[in-house]
């Protein structure tokens, strides 16, 4: 039987041997929510790069550019982070240079592993079913907040497990806390969401709209992967 863990962090993920396994990026708050929405919605590609120099030079190869830094968009670039801005008409069947304060930097240091694919709230059972599918051991990568712990990501990780309690086992203890957390909260999701501190963080940028759709499960059955370096449909 092939085994989950989790990783709070993208500080900790040196720690996992990401070889023959797939890694499930998840960043709630709101990254992979954004990409999720995005890739449903019609952009082509997303690519994630870790700095706003990488994304900035994109846009001479054509790329429309999202950055976001402290939960702000960036002053500079077309948008910041909310999925809703993902979802605009204007990007169907474009391309997207991406940088997060969190998720991108956890998806660039996730490149060790065979696959590497997108998971929110928004594609929750598009990306347990793959996972099933595929038999392989799993790796849930946690973005957090700037190398810390994250309530939201880890409540993804323990709604992404109880899908696969029946052909997974738990391969530590951060699997089992994971899981322990959302069974508490699954029935006040959102309302557990928003008491956590991004969220209160992002309370300035007027955004509970852009978390309640991060909050929505199974709004998409896409599965976004990455294939060369940029972000697609599976």
């Amino acid at each position: 039987m092939p085994k989950v863990e989790v990783c709070f962090s993208p500080e900790l993920i040196h720690l996992f041997n990401l070889e023959r396994k797939v890694v499930v990026v998840t960043d709630i708050l709101r990254a992979t929510s954004c990409m999720t929405a995005g890739i449903a919605s019609g952009v082509a590609k997303i690519k994630p790069v870790a700095t706003l120099e990488e994304c900035s030079a994109l846009k001479e190869e054509g790329y429309f550019t999202a950055a976001e830094r402290n939960g702000g968009k960036v002053e500079g670039f077309d948008i910041g982070n909310s999925p809703y801005s993902y979802m605009e008409d204007r990007f169907k069947g474009k391309n997207i240079a991406a940088t997060t304060t969190n998720g991108t930097l956890a998806i660039t240091k996730s490149t060790a592993a065979d696959e590497i694919l997108i998971g929110s709230f928004l594609n929750l059972s598009t990306v347990a079913n793959y996972l099933i599918k595929e038999n392989k051991d799993v790796i849930i990568h946690c973005s957090g907040w700037k190398g810390n712990y994250s309530l939201e990501d880890t409540l993804f990780a323990g709604a992404l497990i109880e899908k696969l309690t029946s052909a997974f086992g738990l391969g530590d203890d951060a699997s089992f806390s994971a899981f322990a957390s959302y069974k508490v909260a699954k029935n006040n999701l959102l309302e557990t969401v928003l008491g956590s501190s991004h969220a209160k963080r992002l309370e300035k940028y007027d955004i509970k709209k852009d978390i309640e759709l991060c909050c929505a499960i199974d709004k998409y059955d896409v599965l976004p992967f990455l294939q060369n370096g940029v972000l697609i449909k599976k």
